[in-house]
């Protein structure tokens, strides 16, 4: 049963009907060839003039409803305006056109039934086409006709023509597709948009000393500390060893900034008076916009500021002027770095936050989000499943998101997507998610876009100006198991400017040389990569519309780093597998020295002689081999991209109570007894590991007490030798030595013993440092 199941998680390549790929007639857009072409009826209705009034006041509240068959899409209304101005665009996919002719009416908005005022009508075999870059079509006025197709008063100004997706007017269009959805909210919350991570810097806060504190309690000795905030952030020092009024620290705290800077750094000089009760010395604002900005780790200058102590007089804050306090700080906004604001394994950018240290992009990328297939229901509307699908594509800095297709469980995009790229050992990451805000806002109780699964694809693994048509599964993790949400349908291709920038790229280090030079500690990069998701999810809540925090995060994999059953496993296979190489290596030299293949040893005995007769054949042979090894492996290379592997991920046979603790809160929100058996199971697994991690140390202590006379006479035996063997090996020649060394290890299994040998026994005997643990 296990087969056909994984069989339908593999990558299945594709041959779509691409727009650039079509041999046709007219002119077709460059841009756009990654992607189906889709054809639309774009109807601009820019304005109206010389209405008739149709109130008792002599005045009219017009609006325009644009209707072809059962779709009909309408402006806003006026009021009280006979020359009205929307500039509204509609579109209306061609494959749902089931009439041949477009009607365009102006109405007036009444309370009980909208009047009419005119209409123009166009037959659908008249309407001119429009393949960009051509320029727009030019809007026209026409005379207002009534029912019977008599002119009446007023005249329309529209442009009518038919477009691809690749139109400019397309991402604003009001599209057939979404005629339930109404409301100026719910149409942007479905349109494809494009958005910008916020640039972010690394803020170094040098606490130095201050000076001249004035504490409350002047009878003991202050216990001062410095506090910092920046947003969200708050980091201290430590308390200051000099417990005087002139405390010194020498420390650094480390922040992510995010431009525009709209949060000043507060620093706070705090005394520890009690084990939970901290006073206020004094406190100063500093405006990151007045902060240097370095490229480099060169000293910038110091700084004294002073500190403001607010007092409570009649129970308002007010400044204490006197107070003349001073902090001594070196604050700067690091260039030379990059922020990392995603898992370091799929990173996107790995450029320096200064612009002047960014080197040439070496090519472009190209995505096109073509279409999907077999999509999970994921929400009852109106009594039934449905699915409103989008998707959001994140590389580097630039995020897309594209139009959300209605009530569709094979959805059609067809949009295409450009990015620069800098570095080809990155990767882009394309989310499918439900849409569940059609409405505009949160009128849905504060309802989140549900995920319908991801892909990524790491550049480096692509062939350069080929292009990848695949269908990727689409696989998410349950607390029930993994579940196949439908497939996904892209075309992707890599075109690079220039191979031989690239080629030099592999010769640079991964990231900026500042994380080389003065590295940031591990614990440091994990709490500023937590703090730089926090604000990049925080930023792009805040667009319009908004691409929402569960998004953002899922897309930077922002629980990746927690504890995980499943991923341990999954872990320590990709390690067996790795040193699977070895192993079978180990096994096959096992077999030659004990002659299971007589024909294969007597072959490596000659070629031990040739190599030990002549060792300057050594390495040619080694990188001879290895090249030989490479151009056979040619035959078998990857021709897909990789993607999502269940069985590599052990979710395909993972326990459901372990898929329950990957999934709990954390803090956890399961019940103690549930707490308990984990804590126990992973106890025991950490006393496996500690017993493995313990071995590992004591084969090396063991080597380091081959001089450490722990045990006198093992190190007595081993120097005695040492000195035989440098006599032994200084009058014997290199060869007889080699010669001999290699026969014996050779040697035929009827002179060799069934014990262990006399070096491995004489290792195993020398002491550890395990006797000393308690």
């Amino acid at each position: 049963m296990q087969r056909p199941l994984q069989e339908d998680f593999q990558l299945k390549e594709t041959k779509p009907h691409l727009g650039g790929l079509k041999v046709t007639g007219d002119k077709l857009t460059s841009t756009y060839d990654l992607v189906e072409q889709m054809q639309y009826l774009y109807v601009r209705v820019v304005k109206a003039k010389d209405l008739p009034g149709k109130d008792v006041t002599g005045s009219c509240d017009p609006y325009v409803e644009v209707k072809l068959g059962n779709y009909k899409g309408t402006t806003r209304h006026f009021e009280k305006k006979s020359n009205p101005e929307w500039n509204q665009v509609f579109a209306f996919s061609k494959d749902r056109i089931q009439a041949s002719v477009l009607e365009v009416t102006v109405k007036d908005k009444d309370v009980v039934k909208d009047d009419f005022m005119g209409r123009v009508l166009f037959d659908l075999n008249e309407i001119p086409k429009r393949v960009p870059p051509d320029s727009p079509l030019a809007p026209q006025w026409y005379r207002l006709e009534d029912r019977k197709g008599d002119k009446v008063k007023g005249e329309l100004m529209l442009a009518v023509w038919m477009g691809t997706q690749a139109d400019e007017a397309f991402p604003e269009a009001w599209h057939s597709d979404a005629a339930t959805i109404s409301g100026a909210d719910g149409l942007s919350n479905i349109r494809s948009k494009v958005y910008l991570s916020p640039k972010l810097w690394y803020l170094r806060v040098n606490v130095i000393e201050a000076q001249d504190l004035i504490p409350n309690d002047k009878s003991r000795f202050p216990e001062v500390f410095v506090k910092a905030i920046l947003g969200n952030q708050a980091l201290r020092t430590r308390v200051s060893m000099s417990k005087t009024i002139n405390p010194m620290w020498n420390e650094d705290l480390m922040f992510v900034a995010a431009e525009p800077f709209e949060e000043p750094l507060i620093l706070s000089v705090e005394d520890r008076v009690a084990p939970n009760k901290d006073e206020v010395l004094g406190r100063c604002a500093i405006p990151l916009q007045m902060v240097d900005r370095r490229l480099d780790h060169k000293p910038i200058n110091t700084k004294w500021h002073n500190l403001e102590k607010h007092i409570i007089v009649e129970g308002e804050k007010k400044k204490d002027v006197k107070f003349a306090s001073r902090i001594h700080t070196r604050i700067c906004l690091e260039g030379g770095y990059h922020v990392l604001d995603e898992s370091t394994h799929y990173s996107s950018d790995l450029r320096p936050t200064a612009k002047q240290l960014w080197k040439s992009s070496i090519g472009v990328l190209e995505l096109g989000i073509l279409n999907a297939q077999g999509l999970s229901p994921m929400k009852t509307k109106d009594g039934r499943a449905t699915t409103d699908a989008y998707c959001v594509a994140k590389y580097g800095q630039k995020w897309v998101r594209t139009r959300t297709i209605i009530d569709s469980f094979a959805p059609k995009w067809n949009e295409q997507y450009t990015w620069e790229v800098f570095d080809p050992c990155t990767v882009i990451t394309i989310g499918v998610f439900d849409n569940c805000h059609l409405q505009g806002g949160d009128k849905s109780g504060g309802a989140r876009d549900s995920r319908i699964g991801k892909v990524r694809i790491r550049l480096s693994t692509l062939e350069t100006d080929r292009v990848y048509t695949h269908s990727y599964p689409l696989l998410v993790l349950h607390p029930s198991g993994v579940k196949k949400m439908g497939e996904i349908h892209l075309a992707v291709r890599f075109t690079c400017s220039s191979l031989l920038n690239m080629m030099h790229l592999y010769s640079q280090p991964l990231l900026p040389k500042m994380h080389y030079i003065h590295p940031l500690t591990v614990s440091q990069l994990d709490n500023l990569r937590h703090q730089a998701t926090q604000i990049v999810s925080m930023r792009l809540s805040r667009a319009e519309p908004p691409l929402r925090k569960e998004i953002v995060e899922y897309m930077l994999d922002v629980g990746s780093h927690m504890w995980s059953m499943r991923r341990s496993k999954a872990n320590f296979f990709r390690i067996m597998g790795v040193l699977s190489g070895l192993i079978s290596v180990g096994k096959w030299f096992d077999q030659i020295c004990n002659w299971k293949n007589p024909i294969t040893t007597v072959l490596i005995h000659i070629l031990f002689l040739i190599l030990v007769l002549y060792p300057e054949l050594i390495l040619p042979t080694i990188f001879l081999y290895l090249f030989l090894i490479g151009v056979w492996y040619y035959r078998w290379r990857p021709r897909n991209p990789p993607h999502m592997d269940t069985r590599l991920s052990c979710a395909d046979n993972a326990h459901p109570d372990e898929l329950d603790e990957e999934f709990d809160t954390f803090p956890t929100s399961r019940p103690a007894d549930i707490v308990r058996m984990r804590y126990d199971r992973l106890r025991s697994i950490a006393g496996r590991i500690q017993t493995v991690v313990g071995d590992l140390a004591t084969q090396g202590e063991r080597l380091q007490s081959l001089l450490s006379w722990r045990d006198p006479r093992a190190t007595a035996l081993f120097v005695i030798f040492c000195l035989v063997a440098a006599v032994v090996l200084y009058v014997t020649p290199f060869q007889v030595v080699a010669l001999l060394t290699g026969f014996y290890v050779l040697r035929h299994p009827r002179f060799r013993h069934k014990l262990p040998s006399v070096p491995l026994n004489f290792f195993r005997r020398l002491p550890a440092r395990t006797d000393c643990m308690l």
